[in-house]
């Protein structure tokens, strides 16, 4: 295996340099060697990684994959080590943390606290906001979000499940008749939350396949609380996370509607920059958290 992480080393080391002689100057090895062992990994994959000319190398297809794959699997084998070798200190120093306004109020406080008890000498500073988080042009060290996550630079670890509900109060209920069907929605009062362009559009599965019926608000907001807050009120049907919505459903406040039509998983992930080990007071919140979850999920009971 050490081999193989050598030659991964050696390939990323190729392309991050553009070229074989400037590779060869970093690794301290002659250009000849490193294009010898270029040819030997490439015969060993059967597969040719890049095109090679003398003034230009670019990437086949199956190189550019190769490298993708090649840097998670150097930067998980840096993290590797960087935990191995932080495993006898005492995580220390600042981390900034950015999480969703409800799950953040609602959830987080708890596990921070405890985790902050266990850990005195890291400080932590928490900003609380539903907008997009440029993680690394503001400054951030750590992200917590819901949703389905696009970007592949960063390093994404699973904290805890949640599902998108759909649900209504009694009282609303009592005055309209519930939705059998995802296009009966089109004929109701609906409760939308606004903060991003994907959560305008209710999602469902139907025979298989996810459809969008037409929805009409009569209220958009920003905030989750404040959307289910006006469901339990009576105003009309929401559809929010369960870690917002489930104590109401629980509680009989609210609802659930079309539960044979299952909404889209909003699962809650911690993410991260990739292309450089995590400090070690990441790596041990973002353990904490994860612990915390396995046994503290109380909205995916309910």
């Amino acid at each position: 295996m050490t081999g193989r992480l050598e030659d991964m080393e050696l390939f990323a080391r190729i392309v991050e340099r553009g070229s074989l002689s400037a590779a060869a100057r970093d690794l301290g090895l002659s250009k000849s060697l490193v294009s010898r062992r270029l040819g030997q990994l490439e015969d060993r994959l059967g597969a040719r990684l890049v095109n090679r000319t003398t003034r230009h190398l670019a990437l086949t297809d199956i190189g550019r994959e190769f490298n993708e794959r090649a840097r998670r699997v150097l930067l998980e084998a840096e993290d590797a080590e960087a935990c191995a070798r932080d495993a006898s200190t005492e995580p220390a120093g600042r981390l900034r943390i950015a999480a969703p306004v409800s799950f953040g109020y609602l959830h987080l406080a708890a596990p921070l606290a405890g985790f902050l008890a266990e850990h005195p000498k890291v400080e932590v500073e928490l900003e609380l906001n539903d907008r997009f988080i440029d993680l690394v042009g503001e400054g951030y060290d750590l992200a917590i979000r819901s949703g389905q996550l696009e970007d592949s630079s960063m390093i994404v670890r699973p904290i805890a499940k949640a599902r998108i509900l759909l649900a209504a109060a009694p009282a609303y209920l009592a005055r309209r008749a519930a939705p059998e069907t995802p296009a009966d929605l089109a004929r109701h009062t609906c409760l939308v939350y606004g903060n991003q362009p994907a959560s305008r559009v209710w999602r469902f599965l139907v025979e298989g396949k996810w459809v969008a019926p037409s929805i009409h608000p009569q209220l958009t907001a920003n905030n989750g609380d404040a959307l289910c807050r006006a469901a339990i009120e009576g105003l009309g049907i929401v559809a929010l996370p369960s870690f917002i919505i489930g104590p109401a459903i629980a509680a009989g406040r609210l609802q659930p509607l079309l539960s044979h039509h299952p909404m889209p998983d909003q699962p809650i992930q911690a993410i991260y920059p990739g292309g450089r080990p995590a400090p070690q007071r990441l790596r041990s919140f973002v353990d904490f958290v994860i612990g915390y979850f396995a046994t503290h999920s109380d909205w995916e009971r309910s």
